[in-house]
């Protein structure tokens, strides 16, 4: 594999952690959101399931971020997006007191995110089979080689 492909491997990579650093990050320290559309789905303990998600997607993103075991957390990642996109945003969303128009707006936005976590989880897969690329843990511990 060029240079170049390993180059781009790794923007890949960086770009595809920082959602999950991020939105991990954010469930840990201020899980309330989150475990308030975990308990709207009907799912238990939401605030438990909360930190479980954002550690999940706090330790995940940054393996992809490093190239540390990335054939194995891009299967999970994929998984991940396609459980959430599913569970959180393929539903019909109707918040009471709002006008049809609003509701319908949320709702196109969620849909939105559906896509979004499907197309991620296609990413994530090319990730896996392709590997963390040279410029990664995975390369310096032997454990890279190209798909």
């Amino acid at each position: 594999m060029s240079n170049t492909n390993n180059i781009v491997i790794l923007i890949a990579r960086i770009l595809l952690s920082f959602m999950f650093i991020f939105a991990g990050f954010g469930k840990v320290t201020d899980p309330a959101a989150t475990a308030g559309m975990i308990a709207g789905a009907g799912l238990p303990a939401s605030t438990a399931l909360t930190y479980l998600a954002g550690l999940f997607e706090l330790a995940t993103g940054i393996a992809v971020l490093v190239g540390f075991q990335v054939r194995i957390v891009g299967w999970l990642l994929a998984v991940f997006c396609v459980f959430t996109g599913i569970v959180f945003h393929l539903p019909t969303v109707n918040v009471p007191d709002f006008p049809a128009a609003a509701n319908g707006w949320i709702n196109g936005l969620n849909f939105v995110n559906f896509l979004k976590n499907v197309t991620l989880a296609g990413a994530y897969i090319m990730l896996a089979t392709n590997g963390a690329g040279v410029y990664s843990l995975d390369a310096r511990r032997g454990a890279y080689a190209a798909a």
